[in-house]
């Protein structure tokens, strides 16, 4: 519903619905919590078709799917379409770059890898549970992994940088990445050159399902991996929920989102801008303000009136807006962030006067930006955290790609005779409850006639 105010210096423009939290029946506030982002049945379909041809046609049938659905290269003279690049070709790109992407790009890179070393697992973690059984935890690094990165009409070297670099420093020792070409076979040039900086040398030229697919199960020419990670379209959404049991992934990506909470002191055109960022990813990316000021929601209608001519893509933007913009007003801050807990945001955004009371309250977003001087953008190229993240309220139970999300934990227990002589007739009454005679002979067995060491133990 729209609300009205009274004194606003400008309507809400029609692309940004506005709202106040307290009108809402329990209803319409699940439908603001229940955004976009889950694959339709269809899709779902389509996908899983896709997923079959591939697994059981290997090369041949992720080329027919490029042709089909796009996002593969022109057969090159008389040979099939290529679907691995030589890394030569990597490199040469990276040759070309202007200098200043090039600079650009090794800053953000040089950043990721300063953050993300941090996350490195301790090696081994042993407890002593009790006397004769010590329980452990060893790291190990998956052995390979598939990154998928957005390419065609829109290329992000950012996402293959924020997939490769963490899976680099957990100890993954083979990276495949699969990107489409665009509609006309061509690939960024900014993509390749990313990827020639990385060394990197398994890059295949495919897209959507057929590209998970290929990863997953794997081809005559592509190994499959253990783990799928990064964003896509619903195609590859739909197709990686497909694989999902079959190889591990990192998560359903939905459209992206940025939820910001601001009180009067915030600067409405740093909001719009933020609001507008976010709504150019995509026509269903939501772009939501939560604000205890009536009169910062006018200030950001303003100024969103007044900046979208300053900006290419209007009509791109206004559906944008129209479709999941939003403008919530509350009467306290509590409210507010009862509300930001619910939703549970990709982006969040926090101007408020005192956001370190702010950020205590906070239990689930994906990535959180603090102060005027903390855009969206800044934490997508340049702080170094990674921008591949939980969205469509997943965030209340995953966080961000991260070190972890490329290895496991093996769980080892050392267990002496003293100890399992401690644990003898736990096990033992458990298993007779649960109906498990042979987990009870398992243990008892080790006691039956052995050479101890004051003597023979009968059962």
């Amino acid at each position: 519903m729209t609300m009205q105010t009274a004194g606003s210096r400008l309507p809400a423009p029609a692309e940004l619905r506005r709202v106040r939290l307290r009108d809402l029946s329990a209803k319409e506030r699940a439908r603001l919590l229940a955004r976009g982002g889950r694959v339709n049945e269809e899709t779902r379909a389509q996908a899983r078709e896709v997923v079959r041809a591939v697994r059981d046609g290997g090369d041949e049938a992720v080329r027919k799917a490029n042709e089909r659905f796009g996002g593969g290269l022109p057969a090159r003279g008389a040979e099939v379409s290529p679907l691995r690049l030589p890394p030569g070709e990597l490199k040469a790109a990276r040759d070309r770059l202007p200098k200043a992407l090039r600079a650009g790009l090794e800053q953000m890179m040089a950043n990721i890898e300063r953050f993300h070393a941090d996350q490195l697992p301790e090696a081994e973690r042993w407890v002593e549970v009790a006397t004769g059984i010590e329980v452990g935890r060893l790291w190990r690094p998956l052995d390979r992994v598939g990154a998928y990165v957005p390419g065609g009409e829109a290329a992000y070297p950012s996402s293959l940088l924020m997939a490769v670099i963490p899976a680099r420093l957990a100890g993954v020792p083979q990276i495949a990445i699969a990107s489409p070409a665009d509609r006309e076979g061509r690939l960024s040039p900014a993509l390749l050159a990313a990827a020639g900086l990385l060394e990197l040398d398994e890059f295949y030229v495919m897209g959507g399902a057929q590209a998970v697919a290929a990863l997953a199960h794997g081809t005559e020419s592509i190994r499959a991996v253990d783990k799928i990670v990064g964003p896509g379209n619903a195609w590859v959404t739909a197709a990686k929920l497909e694989v999902f049991g079959t190889v591990g992934i990192d998560l359903p990506a939905g459209p992206s989102e940025v939820f910001v909470l601001a009180d009067a002191t915030a600067d409405a055109a740093h909001v719009a801008a933020d609001l507008l960022s976010q709504a150019e990813h995509g026509p269903d990316s939501a772009a939501v303000l939560v604000t205890t000021s009536t009169e910062l929601a006018d200030a950001v209608a303003f100024e969103i009136a007044r900046q979208l001519p300053t900006l290419p893509r209007q009509a791109f933007l206004r559906s944008s807006l129209a479709s999941a913009g939003l403008v919530v007003e509350v009467d306290r801050l509590d409210e507010a962030l009862e509300f930001l807990n619910d939703y549970a945001p990709e982006h969040l955004s926090v101007v408020v006067e005192d956001d370190a009371l702010v950020v205590r309250s906070i239990r689930h977003a994906g990535s959180v930006f603090l102060g005027t001087y903390a855009p969206e953008s800044a934490g997508d190229y340049a702080t170094g955290s990674n921008h591949i993240l939980p969205t469509g309220g997943l965030a209340r139970s995953s966080g961000p790609l991260s070190v972890e999300s490329f290895g496991k934990w093996l769980q080892v227990q050392r267990v002496s005779r003293e100890g399992l002589a401690g644990i003898r007739d736990t096990v033992g009454v458990v298993a007779d409850a649960e109906g498990l005679a042979a987990h009870r002979r398992a243990v008892e067995i080790r006691f039956q006639g052995q050479l101890a060491e004051g003597g023979v133990d009968g059962c």
